[in-house]
């Protein structure tokens, strides 16, 4: 029997839904090489960027032509591609570069783990510890040159998205109730702000400049925060601190505790368990901020909504709804106060002492 010509359309369609992984195949593929570097200067054709990169010219035209179609480059009539403003961002050493969160996004550790999908469907827990041996943070404890790609990802994504979080959120309100980005400047409200797990600083860097009078810690393991990034924001200098530590075990005091990116890797007991940590080191008045993404409960597009896949496959948490970080917070004896969009796919989800 015939098919209609929605039936063609709709086939096409899952077709190409199928074939979608290689698109973020041929993406690492240029950010590895690192092909935009070589388009900073204009543009070039296949050939040109094959002899400057050591790379086969043929296979190159190719991928470069599939990341044409996604508006990653642009082609001309005459083979030549340049980069657009997407495609800008795969170069490295230049502000705002994501060429680390795309190897990251694309490394093997999740990579591998979301090819097997179903067995999480089967199982209800995650796959890396069948894939890799053990755990995801036990397996980059073991192999620092993986470790180094994880980290320097998530600080390529966090470079382009601290600021923008920050400045949504009123730091410089005075109770735990007040109004947020009624100021996207400097203010000079006070108190000391604890970044949780916050790696090599950016958010912390950010959060300090919506108020001069306030203070930070950053608190990470000891390996992480040997390669911590404040040092490099002289305006900030004399305003923060460090300490290591285990965020399972206890938390440092302070008055604004933030938990950027980290929930969503663990177990809902686990997050109970940090959170409730958070709850005995708040100071009287102080907010604890989840910065995660917020999954909307219908049916629109949104990228925590894939990012949560990938959380189930390679590690063992979730992205959770409004109404998932409700209960998680009255477990730890915290009570959710608000959500704050921000410019980002993150929103600033926080809780005051119930």
């Amino acid at each position: 029997m015939a098919q209609d010509g929605q039936e063609v359309a709709d086939g096409v369609r899952l077709i190409d839904e199928a074939l979608g992984y290689v698109v973020p195949a041929a993406l690492r593929a240029v950010a590895v090489c690192g092909v935009a570097d070589h388009l900073a200067q204009g543009p070039r054709t296949a050939g040109e960027l094959a002899a400057a990169t050591g790379l086969d010219a043929g296979g190159l035209y190719r991928v470069l032509r599939l990341l044409a179609t996604r508006g990653m480059f642009t082609e001309d009539a005459g083979g030549r591609f340049a980069l657009t403003e997407v495609g800008g961002l795969l170069r490295s050493q230049v502000p705002g570069s994501l060429r680390d969160g795309v190897l990251m996004l694309t490394d093997p550790t999740f990579w591998a783990p979301a090819a097997r999908l179903d067995h999480c469907l089967r199982t209800g827990t995650s796959v890396f510890t069948d894939v890799f041996g053990t755990s995801f943070f036990d397996h980059f404890a073991k192999d620092p040159a993986t470790a180094a790609v994880f980290h320097d990802g998530m600080a390529a994504m966090s470079s382009v998205e601290d600021q923008p979080i920050a400045d949504a959120y009123d730091f410089t309100g005075a109770g735990a109730d007040a109004g947020a980005g009624a100021d996207a400047g400097s203010g000079t409200g006070t108190g000391t702000v604890v970044d949780i797990g916050g790696g090599q600083g950016g958010f912390l860097a950010a959060a300090l400049r919506r108020g001069t009078g306030l203070t930070g810690v950053l608190y990470d393991r000891g390996h992480v925060l040997a390669d911590h990034g404040l040092g490099r924001h002289p305006d900030l200098a004399g305003r923060w601190s460090t300490a290591e530590g285990d965020f399972f075990q206890e938390v440092p005091s302070g008055d604004f505790l933030v938990l950027k990116r980290i929930l969503h890797d663990w177990r809902d007991d686990q997050c109970v368990e940090v959170l409730r940590n958070c709850r005995r080191a708040l100071a009287p008045g102080g907010r604890v901020l989840v910065v995660d993404a917020v999954v909307l409960p219908d049916g629109r597009p949104h990228q925590g909504k894939t990012l949560d896949l990938l959380m189930m496959a390679s590690l063992v948490g979730r992205e959770r709804t409004r109404e998932e970080f409700r209960d998680l917070f009255a477990e730890a004896g915290l009570r959710l106060t608000r959500v704050v969009p921000t410019p980002t796919v993150l929103s600033v989800v926080e809780a005051v002492a119930a």
